[in-house]
């Protein structure tokens, strides 16, 4: 398995900073949030992402791919009942598909969690019609860049759709197409009725990429969720994709965050192999 961090991680500091010091608590992949880019990405040169890519790869990492696609964004919205407004997200998130494919990545991770509340009388099944139908008007731009929309189902207290990894997997089957796939988040996980490692083996087919933090909010290892069950379930279904450190409470000190989950989760896999 792979370990790749979250560039927001590290938002106050100089890229190339960042990504070296990524490198250095053992991370090999890095995945980046337009916005942490350009107020506007798509207005990032074709120089500028050659260079963002430039960097990466000489701090030793891989381009993921994006996550937090709307985030910072007006106009925007996945489920909002005004269909210029789905015209309009589905372009952006086909131009970030251009980015991503610039920049080296392939996974685009849709969570975003204000851009796709329900709003006003806009009911759940509303809300995955217009969600099937903003994804499928991105697969074209899918299928020219090879990039995959992951779709990230989070816990309640982030918002009121896409709540559990069925309510993921109903859109997926709908979109049809292996450019739109599943990520599971381990927070979101655990607001769920079933275990973690449940959730995993019944979506192994559509799983495309892995979220690791813990429901306090902070990174794995520094709150009561043991992740030993979960890389285990990872590894019974051979899983080749990320483990990706995502964390919101920074209150510990960003080195201590990037270090010690990657510590964690290192420790963790090694006793794994030991006892295989």
């Amino acid at each position: 398995m792979k370990l790749a961090i979250c560039n927001e991680t590290f938002l106050d500091w100089p890229l190339e900073r960042a990504l070296h010091f990524a490198a250095e608590c053992g991370y090999t992949g890095v995945e980046f949030a337009p916005f942490t880019l350009a107020a506007d990405p798509r207005q990032i040169s074709a120089a500028e992402r050659a260079r963002t890519a430039r960097l990466t790869e000489g701090a030793g990492l891989e381009v993921v791919g994006l996550h937090w696609l709307l985030a910072k964004t007006e106009g925007f919205h996945l489920t909002s009942p005004d269909a210029d407004v789905r015209r309009r997200t589905a372009e952006y998130l086909s131009d970030l598909s251009r980015l991503c494919r610039d920049l080296g990545g392939r996974v685009m991770v849709f969570g975003s969690p204000k851009q796709r509340q329900l709003i006003g009388d806009v009911t759940p099944a509303a809300g995955t019609d217009y969600a099937v139908e903003v994804f499928s008007a991105c697969l074209p731009a899918l299928e020219e860049t090879d990039t995959v929309i992951a779709v990230e189902p989070l816990d309640p207290g982030e918002g009121n759709f896409i709540n559990t990894a069925a309510d993921a997997v109903k859109i997926i089957e709908r979109v049809a197409s292996p450019h739109c796939r599943l990520l599971l988040d381990c927070k979101a996980m655990a607001s769920e009725q079933d275990s973690h490692a449940e959730l995993i083996e019944r979506h192994r087919s559509l799983l495309c990429h892995f979220h690791v933090n813990d429901p306090n909010r902070q990174g794995p290892g520094f709150g009561r969720l043991d992740f030993r069950p979960i890389l285990e379930a990872l590894g019974r279904i051979d899983y080749r994709g990320w483990v990706s450190v995502e964390v919101f409470d920074y209150s510990p000190g960003v080195e201590r965050l990037a270090s010690e989950s990657a510590s964690y989760l290192q420790g963790v896999l090694a006793e794994i192999a030991e006892e295989a």
